[in-house]
């Protein structure tokens, strides 16, 4: 874990005391009427070919009104919450604060000064469980294809059934949401898009594969208008696997350290195999044992 990362993780910590509003990005049931914000459903779920048509043509007027659409729809998703997503964002805003007023120590092998997301995600993780949460670390994976390149995600989801009508609903819980569609070479108008995302994802899964949708038909637009091609860890496909792909789920974060017990066994004596007689004939002489590791 490199020092920017940390420093990353410091300044996600140190903001969110004055900052809730905009760390998490979304409003409270009740608060908004999702009447103000027109039907999101459509884009939820879908496959890459059906963003494949052209969003709008190359005229400012038309991307004007595009670049509108877009933001309408991303706040029309983000805004359309649920009492379950919202009794689970508040206790994921307490388990942040705890972590931020006690201080993240990083306990990996890796270990630096700040913590690293790591860390973070297993300290919300046992703090969400002790609230009473079903809360996991998920790690999904996926390989290769003619269209998207292997890769790997890690990110906390709690599944929910306290809704027997319902039924189990899962909700993920997306540390560093905004950063996952952030790009460098982004339009301004991209650039405001992204700005409305909260840094912190805590929704159902249907809710984020809509606002997946969204992004990424809008990331293709950006980079059609700057003719450039858009890379493959961008497609809507990539970004999918990521949250909805094959995962591995465990409860406690599994911490690869030596500790100072393993750093006190001293190792056993290794010869070759050339002077194993010798040793062994001089130990047995001595009366004892002979304890080598033949290599």
């Amino acid at each position: 874990m490199d020092r920017q990362n940390s420093d990353d993780i410091m300044k996600f910590l140190d903001g969110m005391a004055s900052s809730d509003d905009v760390l998490f990005g979304f409003l409270d049931e009740g608060n908004h009427s999702p009447e103000d914000y027109p039907d999101s459903g459509s884009f939820a779920g879908g496959e890459e070919s059906d963003m494949d048509n052209d969003a709008a043509g190359c005229n400012s007027e038309e991307n004007k009104t595009f670049w509108n659409e877009q933001e309408h729809l991303l706040q029309a998703t983000l805004y359309r919450t649920s009492s379950v997503e919202t009794k689970i964002r508040q206790a994921t805003k307490e388990a942040l604060k705890e972590v931020r007023s006690k201080g993240l120590q990083c306990v990996c092998r890796r270990s630096v000064t700040g913590g690293c997301r790591s860390c973070l995600r297993g300290e919300v993780a046992s703090r969400l469980r002790d609230a009473g949460y079903d809360c996991v670390i998920c790690k999904s994976k996926w390989r290769s294809n003619h269209e998207i390149p292997a890769g790997e995600h890690e990110y906390l989801e709690i599944v929910d059934k306290s809704g027997s009508k319902k039924g189990e609903i899962r909700v993920v819980i997306e540390l560093s949401f905004r950063a996952e569609f952030e790009m460098a070479r982004g339009s301004d108008e991209y650039k405001r898009l992204i700005g409305i995302l909260p840094e912190v994802y805590v929704g159902k899964t249907e809710r984020l594969k809509s606002l997946i949708k969204i992004l990424c038909t809008a990331a293709k637009k950006c980079m059609k208008d700057k003719k450039m091609h858009i890379g493959p860890w961008r497609k809507h496909k990539y970004m999918q696997a990521k949250w909805h792909g094959t995962c591995e789920r465990k409860s406690a974060m599994l911490v690869d350290t030596e500790t100072e017990e393993d750093k006190s066994v001293m190792p056993k004596p290794r010869v070759s195999m050339l002077n194993y007689g010798i040793y062994g004939n001089l130990s047995s002489g001595m009366g004892r044992p002979a304890a080598v590791a033949v290599v």
